[in-house]
C-alpha cells in the first residue's frame, strides 16, 4: 500500500544506493505502517536540472510517502524520521556538492485508492 517516490539529482547517481534504500525503508516501514513488504511501491525519478538556493553546486534528494490516510500525526512523524535516516545512510557524501535530503508524508484518500494485482 505505501507509495513512496523518490526524486534525486543526476550527480548523485553514482553516490545513493537506490534499490538498497528501497529495501531497508520497505522492511523498517512495514511493522510500523501494519502493512507487508510486499505492498510496498518505490519508484525513483532522476532530475536532470535542479537549482537550490542561490545557485551554487548542490544536490537534492526528496522522499515522498504515501500512506492511506487516518493515521495519526505521531506515526507520520516516525515514519518521516526513520525514512531520513536511511536515505542518509545510502548516500555517500559527494566532495563539493551539498545535499539537501527531504522527506514528506503525506495522506492518499481512502475511500479514493484502488488497487488491483493481475
Amino acid at each position: 500500500m505505501p507509495q513512496i517516490t523518490v526524486e534525486h539529482s543526476a550527480e548523485l547517481s553514482g553516490a545513493f544506493d537506490r534499490r538498497a534504500f528501497a529495501l531497508a525503508l520497505h522492511q523498517a516501514l512495514s511493522p510500523l505502517v501494519s502493512s507487508e513488504v510486499a505492498a510496498f511501491k518505490t519508484r525513483f525519478r532522476q532530475i536532470e536540472e535542479c537549482v537550490i538556493g542561490d545557485g551554487s553546486p548542490a544536490a537534492m534528494i526528496h522522499v515522498r510517502i504515501g500512506l492511506l490516510s487516518g493515521r495519526p500525526t505521531e506515526l507520520k512523524q516516525e515514519v518521516g524520521r526513520v525514512g531520513i535516516e536511511l536515505a542518509r545512510e545510502h548516500l555517500k557524501p559527494v566532495e563539493g556538492l551539498p545535499t539537501q535530503l527531504t522527506l514528506e508524508v503525506y495522506d492518499m484518500d481512502r475511500e479514493q485508492y484502488q488497487k488491483l494485482v493481475v
